[in-house]
């Protein structure tokens, strides 16, 4: 599911301004001594013009958004954790609204405009046509905000193909998940050497088993479950759903204290997903030290080892 071709929603007034400006345009070089039966005409057009222009981009914003009740369950979640669905839904049925509005009043104005039998009839009834709709407009602009700050949020999710075999990468912040990505795949994030650095989900792909593998970078997630940030929290939601196993890191260099690491990695297995253990940065450690962690724990110590242990899972 993609979220980031969804176009950007304006304030109402640049709306309106487009319609009117876009209708009187096509009043420009019409004579000013003209019959009431032409002047009706260009009356018509003039309400047509600003019906078409604001009933299309009204069904724009509705139509370019995916349909909230369709989201699979991790992006059903992940909508509920970063934004108030009922409020974008209630913001997404007043826009609906008030493209109907809109219609309605253009039915009622060219019906005021075909019984005009004056010049002034005819400028009342256009000027009451753009009043009305100019309120119509103004009552959803706080609607339209709501939705393009969801518009926003929506451009920060990631696109997972639900349809792949997933391997979400698990550990804190700093541990070497982004570093790990890149080995497993053509994946090039950009790596710093500073914790968050990863501030939403990093995907990669691989060839595996003949197969497509979808690899998933999790923001670097802290053993406090109950104050997770919305970055922690795709994290866990990534973990809960897509995942078919996890690969857990562990940093002997500890950046975070190992007991911390273990009570993390604890949190993990409540998913009971199958989770292999890796240890990073062994670059930076004894020989010793590495191969008494390995043994105690069964920690995979090098990335080659690490793709065969997935690909039997895959089988």
């Amino acid at each position: 599911m993609s979220f980031q071709s969804i176009q950007r929603v304006e304030k109402a007034q640049v709306y309106l301004d487009i319609a009117i400006r876009k209708a009187l345009k096509s009043r420009s070089g019409k004579h000013q001594r003209i019959d009431i039966k032409k002047a009706k005409q260009i009356n018509f057009q003039v309400i047509g013009i600003i019906n078409d222009v604001l009933s299309s981009k009204l069904d724009e914003i509705v139509k370019d958004f995916p349909a909230l009740d369709n989201f699979t369950e991790f992006y059903a979640e992940l909508l509920k954790v970063t934004l108030d669905r009922d409020e974008l839904k209630k913001a997404l049925g007043s826009i609906s609204w008030a493209k109907k509005k809109v219609n309605q009043l253009t039915r009622e104005h060219k019906s005021k405009t075909g019984l005009a039998v004056s010049f002034e009839r005819l400028d009342k009834a256009r000027k009451a046509f753009i009043g009305r709709i100019s309120s119509v407009m103004k009552q959803i602009d706080p609607y339209l905000t709501i939705v393009e700050n969801a518009r926003l949020m929506f451009e920060d999710y990631p696109v997972i193909k639900q349809d792949l075999f997933t391997v979400c990468i698990a550990g804190f912040p700093n541990v070497g998940k982004t570093t790990l990505l890149s080995k497993l795949t053509k994946s090039k994030p950009d790596i710093q050497a500073y914790a968050f650095t990863t501030k939403q989900l990093n995907l990669g792909y691989a060839e595996m088993h003949d197969q497509k593998v979808q690899f998933i970078d999790t923001p670097g997630t802290l053993a406090r479950p109950e104050k997770m940030n919305n970055i922690e929290k795709q994290a866990y939601l990534a973990i809960k759903y897509p995942a078919d196993i996890i690969v857990y890191i562990f940093d002997l260099t500890e950046p975070y204290p190992l007991e911390d690491q273990k009570k993390l990695l604890e949190l993990f297995k409540q998913f009971r997903k199958p989770i292999l253990l890796y240890l990073s940065k062994t670059d930076l450690l004894e020989k010793d030290e590495i191969n008494k962690f390995s043994k105690e724990h069964e920690a995979i110590i090098s990335t080659e080892d690490l793709k065969k242990e997935i690909i039997k899972k895959i089988e």
